[in-house]
């Protein structure tokens, strides 16, 4: 950092990755920061600057001071961390002490020692605080020690799952041999073996993906599975509306033998509310027969945004829905939860791969609504925007959301 761009962050004042910060605290204290920008997106703690901005600079010499700060980070901080060092003074000479933290560290979530016991702590606009048990767990999935798909629900059991959707999928889409429907035993053992139930205390209880993927009612245990779909005759939001609907249930559809859709899963009720209120263009190809086309969009495109959606979305951040919303120059999907992993927008951009919820994934690559290449944001909704009508797609990671916005 020079010293330019060290006075610019003083100038603009604290935010979710800067904080300032007296060097003469408690060590306690600056763990806590250290931690909650690192659970976040890393940053910069400035020593030496006070809330108002003004530098009173480190009452510690230089050299004591970065002893004091490794100290910190080794013994008050789990897992340690060594943190990038410097000292920067400022135009009256007074001296800041820099501590730079990485944007991408994989070892979430970063804990701080308080008194005798470790605190998780996360960052919310400019102040830190502890973090909630559904923001820890979101840390652990983050890092990748956790899958939520896999995750035992209390309380549910073979009965909750859709017999029908599970036969479906094992004998005609991975084409295997099921046990028959009355064997309890068998389907149990089964289901643990490819992580949709889990045996737990002698209980065979449904994963969360077992329950997403077929379950017969999930939103009876995860009321966060779901997408909430509204039709806007407008460009902004309004209390008038052209369609509004919620879809609940599965997200895989029921097909027959012969793979003819007999029931809609959340994915397909999805594309049919954005079939219902999209205009299409019949046309009559070389052969005399008619063809269907979107005129707004490429099925292809709405196709993989509200897939990806699905599969990728945070499942912790419960009771919220996937949101997608029709205006009348834009699709948007709204998708809780920023990015999996160390995913990056540019990074899908380019076709990088990465997974939250590996199972339902691995399901949905099964009955081939995933490619198995991860192209498909590239070639699929941008590519495939740009061909039907110019047009650049919005790809935008907030805080607790990610958004895909396709324009007419």
């Amino acid at each position: 950092m020079t010293k330019t761009e060290l006075l610019e962050i003083i100038k603009n004042g604290e935010n979710s990755g800067v904080e300032f910060k007296r060097d003469d605290v408690r060590p306690e204290s600056v763990a806590k920061e250290i931690a909650a920008l690192l659970n976040l997106q890393g940053g910069h703690v400035l020593l030496g600057v006070e809330d108002d901005s003004s530098i009173t600079g480190l009452t510690r010499d230089p050299h004591e001071a970065e002893e004091w700060v490794m100290n910190i980070c080794r013994v008050h901080l789990d897992p340690a961390i060594i943190p990038f060092w410097q000292v920067i003074r400022s135009d009256q000479g007074k001296p800041i002490g820099i501590i730079s933290l990485p944007w991408d560290s994989p070892d979430k979530p970063y804990k701080a020692k308080r008194g005798q016991y470790w605190q998780v702590y996360v960052r919310v606009g400019s102040t830190s605080r502890e973090a909630t048990r559904e923001e820890e767990a979101r840390l652990y999935q983050a890092s990748g020690l956790m899958r939520y798909d896999v995750k035992p629900v209390p309380g549910s059991g073979l009965a909750d799952l859709d017999m029908r959707r599970l036969e479906n999928y094992f004998r005609d889409v991975r084409q295997q041999e099921v046990p028959a429907r009355e064997d309890q035993a068998g389907w149990q053992q089964l289901l643990v073996n490819t992580e949709m139930m889990v045996e737990q205390n002698g209980m065979h209880l449904c994963g969360a993906g077992g329950l997403l993927l077929f379950g017969s009612r999930p939103n009876r245990f995860l009321p966060q599975a779901g997408i909430s779909a509204v039709a806007y005759p407008g460009k902004v939001k309004d209390y008038a509306t052209r369609e509004r609907t919620v879809s609940r249930g599965p997200i895989v559809s029921l097909s027959s033998h012969q793979g003819e859709l007999l029931e809609s899963g959340i994915i397909e009720q999805a594309i049919d509310f954005v079939r219902r209120n999209t205009a299409v263009e019949a046309r009559i190809d070389a052969a005399g027969v008619r063809q269907d086309r979107w005129k707004d969009y490429p099925l292809e495109a709405v196709r993989e945004t509200i897939v990806n959606a699905v599969a990728h979305r945070d499942y912790t951040i419960a009771v919220t829905d996937i949101e997608l919303s029709l205006y009348e120059d834009r699709l948007e999907v709204i998708s809780p939860g920023r990015l999996p992993n160390t995913v990056t927008v540019e990074g899908m951009k380019l076709g990088v791969r990465a997974s939250r919820n590996e199972l339902i994934k691995e399901v949905l690559r099964d009955y081939r609504y995933i490619e198995a290449t991860g192209l498909g944001v590239p070639r699929k909704i941008i590519h495939g925007m740009r061909e039907h009508n110019g047009t650049e797609p919005d790809l935008i990671e907030e805080e607790t959301r990610f958004i895909v916005r396709l324009w007419t």
